[in-house]
């Protein structure tokens, strides 16, 4: 008889379908927890691809791929017993928009139970009861929106719920999801009904990236003109506002659920706790690095060159890069530029990328390499550009500083503690680059010219970079305390359903 899972890792849209960032850190965890046994549930948007860009570790014991909205089709039911399952759930679905509790997603689980195995697509999704209790919830909360945009959303949203509700939850001891949102609700779901321990690591945060996506959407045409309604009220809620808060739910309730909220630098912690976090169950444990990797890549007698290092993707803002580039090459003659990282995930955007490389004179500058081993060309690179307008906490600023690489970056994610050192560094040493405001080219290439212009400056950048990295993000450090939290909940014995408390004190502020 095979042995339970220790762990039990939920993901979204990341591992092991999707490469990079959080899918790296993922395996990374796997494998330097030997000793643990993991079960993986990856959640895939429906029509996501499934290609496995990464082998599976020896110590993973199972993969579910969960396809959100991907709901059995299950028996027909009586007109009688649609209206009967709405009847319950309609209140409840409320609440999950408005200021959703464990209860409250306790009680839908409840609801759904008994059905377990019969009810899916046709009662969920098409019945004739679950459309009248859809257009009763656009009435009675955003009668002045869209309804076909309302339409869509909530066959989305809830087909995600429905989704995330009826698929077989895998045995593990603890549960640990890497994100709120979707992912989230599972491991609220999982502590619901194991009343195991639940924990949660938060790289960028999930509400605020999906405000973001939500906001510039261009797929949201909310205008009120073109709907079911003549109400123009200034103060009614809009489809953008549903999303947003139904992922601001969906956090609340993980965060409720987690004994332990774990996030990579300090000042996410601040959004945490806007979005319900309790503060005596917050940690910081930063990313860490093998540091003698990199410090000890040789450096090479190169042309003056900066880089970016990262996916060709909009919200990396190569073109930021680029038109950077363009201004440096102006004040740093014979500058090359390097922008290592794969550009398949985004076809078109690559493209335009190339387009503008060419359209500003820079194809002698700039060199596409594609996906390489970075520590190939760490010893030639001299400033780390990064111009993202979202991150968490990037590796690429650890390595390149591990190797006396400073760097200039946005002010986003971890950038700024990375780079300025956080307020509780002892001693302070010093700055390790530039942090500049997003989309500011201008900003971007004068903090590079400084340090390729000025030789003392950049020697004590590159110097502190690397302090600090030895300092403050070994992967030591991060794998230590990992092992203490897996260890000390799997041996938890008060394991009692409802038992989401934290009880040990803790400063919200210190790290693991």
């Amino acid at each position: 008889m095979s042995r339970e899972p220790d762990v039990c890792l939920i993901l979204e849209g990341t591992y092991p379908y999707v490469s990079g960032g959080v899918s790296s850190w993922t395996h990374e965890l796997i494998k330097t927890h030997k000793h643990l046994t993991f079960a993986l549930v990856s959640l895939v948007a429906p029509n996501a691809p499934t290609t496995m860009l990464y082998t599976l570790p020896d110590n993973v014991v199972s993969l579910e791929t969960l396809k959100l909205q991907d709901l059995p089709k299950g028996d027909k039911l009586s007109l009688e017993e649609d209206k009967a399952l709405c009847a319950k759930l309609e209140p409840l679905l409320y609440k999950l928009q408005s200021c959703a509790t464990l209860d409250n997603l306790k009680a839908i689980i409840g609801v759904l139970t008994p059905w377990h195995g019969k009810i899916g697509r046709q009662t969920l999704l098409e019945s004739n009861a679950m459309w009248d209790l859809l257009v009763r919830m656009y009435k009675t909360t955003m009668p002045a929106t869209s309804f076909l945009d309302y339409f869509w959303s909530w066959r989305g949203l809830f087909g995600s719920l429905f989704s995330i509700l009826l698929t077989e939850l895998p045995k593990a001891k603890v549960y640990h999801s890497l994100c709120t949102g979707y992912a989230g609700l599972l491991l609220a779901r999982a502590h619901l009904e194991t009343g195991l321990p639940c924990l949660i690591t938060e790289h960028g945060i999930y509400t605020n990236e999906r405000r973001i996506e939500i906001v510039s959407a261009e797929w949201i045409d909310d205008i009120k003109g073109f709907n079911l309604s003549i109400s123009s009220g200034e103060d009614e809620r809009d489809i953008k506002d549903f999303w947003i808060d139904t992922f601001g739910n969906y956090s609340r309730l993980c965060y409720e659920a987690s004994k332990i909220i774990i996030t990579l630098y300090e000042g996410n912690q601040e959004f945490q706790r806007m979005d319900g976090a309790d503060p005596k169950k917050m940690r910081v444990i930063p990313n860490g690095i093998d540091f003698d990797h990199f410090t000890n890549i040789t450096r090479t007698e190169h042309v003056p060159t900066v880089a970016f290092i990262g996916r060709v993707v909009p919200v990396k803002d190569v073109k930021i890069y680029i038109k950077a580039v363009q201004i440096i090459k102006q004040s740093i003659p014979g500058l090359r530029a390097f922008i290592l990282g794969p550009n398949e995930e985004d076809p078109a955007y690559s493209k335009e990328c190339c387009d503008l490389v060419e359209h500003l004179s820079l194809g002698d500058t700039m060199i596409f390499t594609g996906g390489v081993d970075i520590r190939n060309y760490l010893g030639e690179i001299d400033v780390l550009l990064l111009t993202s307008i979202s991150e968490a906490q990037p590796l690429v600023v650890l390595e390149a500083g591990a190797a006396g690489i400073p760097a200039v970056t946005t002010d986003v994610g971890a950038c700024h503690e990375m780079i300025m050192g956080t307020a509780h560094e002892k001693p302070r040493l010093g700055c390790g680059g530039a942090v500049v405001g997003l989309g500011n080219p201008v900003a971007i290439a004068n903090a590079a010219i400084k340090l390729l212009s000025d030789l003392t400056y950049y020697e004590s950048c590159s110097n502190t970079m690397r302090q600090r990295v030895k300092t403050s993000y070994r992967k030591d450090d991060q794998r230590s305390a990992y092992e203490f939290i897996y260890a000390d909940l799997i041996n938890n014995t008060d394991n009692r359903p409802g038992n989401i408390g934290f009880e040990h004190e803790a400063n919200s502020n210190s790290r693991a």
